[in-house]
């Protein structure tokens, strides 16, 4: 089935490939993602979206000395099997195997590592610039971004400098229209105008007929046709007006096309542009027809239909934790008229989709652009509304800034619902959302909550949107909880207030967030043993409850910390400095993300990795005996 993709090892194995038989091996391509896929799950519409792309460049350009960086990186499943990875591809995104991003540790082939957006044409103006500095007059520089990164500000910045630079660099625009969700802002819509100018796109046809096929002929057409694009489309092309050479739009499903345009385009110099409109989830029916749904595949399907083969569990299940903010800030809107919902290209992630479908004049997709909306979401706020801005843990680390300078300074009263907090699992590093407390504990100002389970967290946002709160952050993981029936009315939490889950006098476990049930679980099963250990749900982070604070570390010779975050500078740190300020000397052991960078895996297996598991939990409390 795969005849010549399995001759492939390499991109030097690929360019003794004909060029008219390279249509065949982006079908084989394409069919090997769909199959690998199939069985375990990943990202799978942006990667075969990119098939035709990722053969032509490869074919084109000299990888590894030629640099090429994949912006976002879930589009590299095709550019990984091309390079030498296609017999461990079994093992993508799994504990110990392939990462599901470009990783630099993993292959010289992955020129930059990458798992959020926007970042590719920065990295790729800085090698350009490298290479001029070294004498590497020869090395060319690839970008590709897609997949709405080109919403981000600083693709935004980055193109200015590029522009500015004038060194010799290609960037790649994958324009499928599509982020998760469909991408939105007036970005998106320019580049339908360029794509979609019927005039343009008449006389580009006719003209290219009349020309035919010979490579002079193709130069004089490529000459042609971005002369007329400025005449013809709405407005002066954005690109060319920052002088930077543009090209296309071109089909990004026609590889031999392909191949030869960006043959054309490698000998001319300076900063360029090739525009190709593809489609997200090509050559998958399912796929073609829901992208938001097969952005990321979660279980195993058939190949043919798309039909789940994983069996349904009948049994009831706790709902996921974005659920439960999707239909409790719609429940809040409807009740408080001031409340709005803002996500940075998340709205089906997070679940906001569901306040989206009912109030869209009062939901706001700003797209990838984290900074933007945290100011944005200030600048509702000021105004007297209570934005609800909702951003995954690991993005909140790009509006660092924001939430001080533009949020906390003001003592504005922003809602941060961090989606996907702690361990994230298969997505790895770039993914997990471990860094938000130490990182925003020091700010003053904040509150920083986490929930222990569903009714926890309707209960924080049912007190973040009373008046007088300030900046108020709620972070929570991903999937499900731990219960039920989670539908309960909403009560109003003291703000630093913790709460006792259960007596005891042997020692002290303190919890922060979800966790908090393993440990509840372990205690129980210690209490069997005539064990006795006292659990206290801290709730928040920032600020701490001192009241049972000073009760703990009086009264217990072994406390031990639990939290979803990193140690250094955690809600770990956060007890310790509290025990030291006040003189007390009782044993403390933490628990959480040590110091380094977790890999990708199971969040099992990754909190066992880290000592966070039930079992872990179990050794740090008997080691106080």
């Amino acid at each position: 089935m795969f005849e010549l993709l399995n001759s492939i090892n390499s991109p030097e194995d690929l360019k003794k490939v004909p060029i008219d038989k390279l249509p065949v091996v982006c079908d084989e391509l394409r069919k090997f993602i769909i199959e690998s896929l199939s069985h375990n799950p990943g990202h799978f519409a942006a990667a075969l979206g990119v098939v035709e792309l990722t053969v032509a460049i490869h074919y084109v350009f000299d990888t590894p000395y030629d640099k090429l960086i994949w912006d976002v990186g879930h589009q590299a499943y095709g550019h990984k099997i091309l390079t030498g990875r296609r017999d461990r591809f079994d093992t993508n995104r799994k504990h110990g195997g392939l990462s599901g991003f470009p990783n630099i540790f993993e292959s010289e082939y992955d020129a930059f590592g990458v798992g959020h957006a926007s970042t590719s044409i920065s990295a790729g103006l800085g090698m350009a610039i490298a290479s001029h500095l070294s004498g590497e007059k020869d090395r060319n520089i690839v970008a590709v971004i897609g997949d709405g990164a080109l919403t981000g500000g600083m693709a935004f910045e980055a193109l200015n400098n590029m522009a500015a630079a004038n060194h010799n660099m290609l960037v790649i625009l994958n324009d499928n229209n599509m982020a998760i969700d469909n991408v939105t802002g007036g970005m998106s819509q320019y580049l339908l105008d360029i794509s979609t100018s019927k005039a343009y796109n008449r006389l580009r046809s006719k003209v290219s007929r009349a020309l035919g096929n010979s490579k002079a002929k193709r130069n004089i057409f490529i000459r042609f046709t971005n002369a007329v694009k400025k005449m013809l489309t709405r407005q002066t092309n954005m690109f060319e007006g920052l002088n930077i050479r543009y090209f296309g739009p071109a089909d990004g499903h026609n590889v031999i096309y392909l191949v030869r345009i960006l043959q054309d385009i490698k000998k001319i110099r300076g900063p360029k542009m090739l525009h190709v409109i593809t489609t997200k989830g090509k050559g998958f029916k399912a796929a073609e027809e829901n992208q938001t749904k097969w952005h990321a595949v979660g279980g195993r399907f058939d190949v043919t239909t798309g039909v789940s083969l994983d069996k349904p569990n009948d049994k009831p299940q706790p709902p996921k934790f974005q659920d439960v903010f999707g239909h409790t800030i719609l429940e809040l809107a409807r009740k408080n008229p001031k409340i709005l919902g803002i996500t940075p290209a998340m709205p089906s992630g997070c679940s906001l989709n569901i306040m989206m479908k009912e109030m869209p004049d009062r939901t706001f997709d700003v797209g990838i652009a984290e900074s933007h909306a945290v100011t944005f979401s200030g600048g509702l706020a000021i105004s007297g509304y209570i934005p609800f801005c909702n951003i995954y843990s690991s993005f909140a680390q790009r509006a660092f800034d924001q939430v001080i300078h533009d949020v906390a300074l003001q003592k504005l009263n922003v809602v941060f619902c961090f989606d996907r907090a702690g361990i994230v699992g298969a997505d790895g590093p770039t993914h997990h959302g471990v860094f938000d407390i130490a990182m925003l504990r020091p700010i003053p100002n904040l509150t920083i909550a986490s929930p222990m389970d569903e009714s926890e967290l309707r209960n924080m946002m049912f007190t973040a949107q009373l008046p007088d709160q300030g900046p108020f952050i709620i972070r929570y993981p991903r999937g499900r909880g731990s219960m039920i029936e989670w539908q309960t009315p909403m009560t109003q939490i003291e703000k630093g207030k913790a709460r006792c889950i259960s007596e005891g006098n042997d020692a002290a476990i303190l919890t922060l967030g979800p966790l908090g049930v393993k440990a509840q679980k372990v205690v129980r099963r210690l209490a069997d043993e005539n064990i006795h250990i006292a659990h206290y749900d801290m709730r928040f982070a920032k600020p701490l409850d001192t009241n049972v604070l000073d009760k703990v570390l009086a009264g217990y010779d072994s406390i031990v910390t639990l939290e979803d975050g990193c140690i250094a500078g955690g809600f770990g740190s956060a007890i310790v400095e509290y025990a030291n300020a006040h003189g007390h000397r009782c044993k403390i052991t933490t628990l959480g993300i040590p110091d380094r960078f977790i890999e990708h895996g199971s969040v099992d297996e990754l909190h066992a990795e880290c000592g966070m598991d039930e079992e872990g939990i179990e050794k740090a409390l008997r080691s106080r005996f």
